[in-house]
């Protein structure tokens, strides 16, 4: 699957208040009507426990310089939001990272599915961010890119 690229995303989420996020490159459209997405989380995954007692969750598709924030969540480090800016807006699915996001999509959970290790959880998009100029970023061959500009 290395030689698929994907758009890089922070999935977050709220526990007990508690902000809780990973970063995700599973994630995919999968209707328009009514709009939603799905993204793939780690079954044993504390983001993933938040998303499904919160029944709401966030994705903060990233920017083509938002490569250290990837990385940070994709560490596990347990001060990962005492590093980042972030903000609540009302309403919304989850945290947004406002300095890292291209755009974020927040999502109600409408379904989940267990396959294999990871769990499957499909949320209907209930509000999205305009989109920002900076393209995302990308994530394939095992290293990180930016889209470039397609000019005609």
């Amino acid at each position: 699957m290395s030689e698929f690229p994907t758009g890089v995303s922070v999935v977050t989420a709220l526990d007990d208040g508690q902000p809780r996020g990973m970063t995700c490159s599973s994630v995919c459209s999968v209707t328009i009507k009514p709009p939603t997405l799905l993204v793939c989380l780690r079954a044993a995954s504390p983001t993933l426990d938040a998303v499904q007692r919160s029944g709401t969750f966030a994705v903060n598709l990233l920017h083509g310089k938002a490569q250290p924030t990837a990385e940070l969540f994709a560490s596990g480090d347990p001060d990962r939001f005492d590093i980042v800016k972030w903000v609540l807006p009302e309403p919304a699915g989850g945290p947004h990272l406002p300095e890292d996001a291209h755009t974020v999509a927040d999502c109600r959970v409408s379904h989940t599915r267990s396959v294999g290790e990871h769990v499957v959880v499909f949320g209907e998009i209930f509000g999205i961010t305009p989109a920002t100029a900076d393209p995302p970023l990308l994530y394939g061959r095992r290293q990180f890119a930016t889209w470039a500009d397609a000019t005609p």
